[in-house]
């Protein structure tokens, strides 16, 4: 702490309070968003390959296991230098881990690219990744949690569509299989739940119908992103998050910057899907989750809901981020419009 009050860091920091107020935070520049790009649908037969471009995976049986499950699709499989590689908690130096994705959007015999786990780092690697061999190459990047930063910025820079969805340690039952079966082998557009009062419950913040493009992650690695250009510009866009493990003050806290920073106040439509073990330690002393959410959201006054299988649990919906779709917040469905895959 006593760093950041050198008197050299407290010139920087007015001179960019004075460059970048809050209410313009929204409004750096960024790096115009390109044609939306597909990437080809996966079929048996192809290559794909496992990377971890955050955490470190000290689970070596898990490693075997996923690509037993990637394998049961017809995949080959190609296992990523960084799954056995330790820099601190990371999977490798953060220009390690960046070549390694690199590489693997530039390798024409991969078609596409799964990751083993998230934890923290991706957001690291933003500034070294080849958006123009990525551009030039698209191809299916799968994964969520600190994933997020890199579906999110890689859609931005290049306009390919990525796939929020599961990742080697989160778990692949019937349903999450079957998702991402539909999604990114046979290319449907799908919607999803189809018979919402089948389903489990989901809560509408506000009803209503509408149409945008879909973008989002989870909550915390979003809401650090803010102030940088790897975001897009947020007008009538559909937002999705998920989060957990957070208590609800520090769920208001981060709710609290996208509001701040203008991301709010752009959006046509809003989902959270799960807040997993997002309990107060106090309760008594505490607002629930649920409060924290609709003190955000109902101001808003655009379609809203909350429920959706999105996040740390163990059925996962893959949603193409990117993608324009219809949301139906008084059922809670989500509809794709058309096909995430070419």
């Amino acid at each position: 702490m006593q760093d950041r009050r050198k008197f050299i860091t407290k010139i920087g920091l007015a001179t960019l309070a004075g460059m970048f107020l809050p209410e313009k935070l929204a409004a750096m520049p960024s790096f115009e968003k390109r044609r939306t790009l597909k990437a080809p649908a996966l079929n048996g037969g192809d290559t794909v390959a496992i990377t971890s471009p955050a955490g470190a995976v000290w689970d070596k049986e898990g490693i075997d296991t996923f690509a037993e499950i990637l394998k049961s699709f017809g995949f080959k499989v190609i296992i990523g230098k960084t799954l056995t590689e330790k820099f601190g908690y990371f999977a490798g130096t953060d220009e390690f881990r960046a070549k390694e994705l690199n590489d693997l959007f530039a390798d024409k015999n991969v078609k596409g690219i799964f990751c083993m786990k998230g934890g923290w780092g991706c957001a690291r690697i933003l500034d070294k990744l080849d958006y123009t061999v990525i551009e030039k190459n698209p191809k299916v990047l799968i994964g969520f949690s600190d994933i997020t930063s890199l579906l999110i910025a890689i859609h931005q820079r290049t306009g390919l569509i990525t796939f929020h969805g599961p990742v080697g340690n989160s778990g692949w039952n019937d349903f999450t299989r079957d998702v991402f079966l539909n999604v990114i082998i046979n290319g449907k557009a799908i919607t999803y739940p189809e018979n919402p009062s089948k389903e489990e419950k989901i809560t509408c913040i506000k009803e209503g119908i509408v149409k945008g493009e879909l973008i989002g992650g989870n909550l915390t690695v979003l809401s650090s992103l803010i102030g940088s250009n790897y975001l897009p510009d947020w007008k009538g866009k559909i937002l999705f998050l998920e989060e957990a493990k957070e208590e609800p003050y520090s769920i208001d806290r981060m709710l609290m910057q996208l509001k701040l920073s203008g991301v709010l106040q752009e959006i046509s439509g809003f989902i959270f899907g799960k807040c997993a073990k997002c309990l107060a330690e106090e309760p008594e002393r505490a607002f629930t989750f649920e409060q924290v959410l609709k003190q955000y959201i109902e101001p808003l006054k655009v379609p809203a809901f909350y429920g959706a299988m999105i996040g740390h649990i163990e059925n996962k919906l893959t949603l193409p981020i990117g993608l324009t779709i219809q949301m139906d917040a008084s059922k809670g469905q989500i509809m794709l419009l058309e096909g995430a895959v070419g």
